[in-house]
């Protein structure tokens, strides 16, 4: 019995989700942005800017880095379950910016337009949308 307890408790520890993190690097085309207007309504996406950046997302120290001319970083919070439907894969973090403001980025794969890839950062009164490319 105790050879299993053991067995059991190596198999989790060598399973779990932390010895899977992995360093993933992305680049960004470019980037919009929307607001909400003093009625705490959401107004219009603005028109896509130039943004080439890179953005890294590093499971083994949780954190998401944005290598914009001001660096942004996110500190992950929490990772939350992938969504997958016929037309999206959605992979969310709930992360907590440099400045202490909490925030939910969204990693989002649009299968129905050719796998086109998209970088949500969320908060109460802002969301920003980058581009990703390969």
């Amino acid at each position: 019995m105790k050879h299993f307890q053991l067995l059991f408790l190596f198999i989790t520890i060598a399973f779990s989700p932390t010895s899977f993190s992995q360093t993933i690097k992305m680049k960004t085309s470019s980037v919009s942005y929307i607001e909400k207007n003093n009625k705490n309504e959401w107004g219009q996406w603005s028109d896509f800017v130039k943004a080439e950046l890179v953005v890294t997302i590093d499971g083994k120290k949780n954190r998401i880095i944005v290598n914009s001319p001001e660096t942004q970083v996110f500190s992950i919070q929490s990772y939350g379950d992938k969504i997958e439907s016929d037309t999206s894969k959605i992979v969310p973090f709930d992360c907590i910016d440099n400045n202490g403001s909490k925030c939910k980025i969204l990693v989002i794969t649009r299968k129905d337009e050719g796998n086109r890839m998209q970088m949500y950062i969320n908060y109460s009164e802002v969301k920003f949308v980058y581009n990703i490319y390969n």
